[in-house]
């Protein structure tokens, strides 16, 4: 059976819906940066996501084109994961500004994947899609540490609730907010709302902290 990443490591994608602490390891990330309402059906969000597909489905995919990476193995996808943040480092959303967000979307990667491995991808994916922008695309190494995460149930601009949440747990046990240049608003998005009633949406909601001294 497919390696699948949602099973494998339940304690970063099956959180409680109650807050929790983890500290998260490093992991290979492909990302691409942007600004603006990832609402809007033709901007750069949208464009982000093709990419960050594209590129993925291409490694998982490179055996059957005869491209085998070294240590290949059967895998399932990982989910699309977003790092969300204001240009003046506010903490908070003010959700009727999306055309404000700046954003880091970005898909887990498995080990094997490396600097030659993301090239070629790169190489098929401009060959076969020409369209897709890939200078915004990198291939990184990527350890989030300490944070607080919970999984929340429902609409991403229901999500104040579940945040509010996590504060009062932060709170209770003495632990900071620690966003930062580097560490960011973490949300991994389970449910595609294309199939799914968004009151039975699943996404990952995490923030960076550290303990109180």
């Amino acid at each position: 059976m497919a390696y699948d990443y949602k099973k494998e490591f339940k304690d970063l994608y099956m959180p409680k819906t109650k807050p929790s602490v983890i500290d998260v390891p490093e992991m290979i990330f492909i990302q691409v940066d942007g600004k603006g309402n990832p609402n809007d059906a033709n901007g750069e969000y949208s464009s982000a996501v093709e990419t960050l597909y594209a590129l993925s489905w291409t490694i998982k995919m490179m055996p059957k084109s005869g491209e085998i990476p070294k240590d290949y193995f059967e895998y399932v996808v990982p989910p699309l994961e977003g790092l969300w943040w204001w240009l003046d480092d506010r903490t908070e959303f003010d959700r009727s500004k999306k055309s404000e967000f700046h954003w880091t979307s970005m898909i887990r990667q498995p080990n094997f994947v490396n600097d030659e491995v993301f090239s070629k991808a790169c190489e098929i994916v401009a060959k076969k899609k020409p369209h897709i922008d890939l200078s915004k695309a990198r291939l990184v190494k990527f350890t989030e540490g300490l944070c607080v995460q919970c999984m929340h149930i429902g609409a991403f601009d229901d999500e104040p609730s579940t945040i509010e949440s996590m504060k009062q747990y932060m709170a209770e046990n003495d632990y900071i907010c620690d966003i930062s240049d580097t560490r960011r608003h973490h949300e991994i998005y389970l449910s595609d709302p294309r199939k799914t009633d968004v009151s039975k949406m699943k996404t990952i909601i995490r923030y960076p902290v550290r303990k109180e001294q």
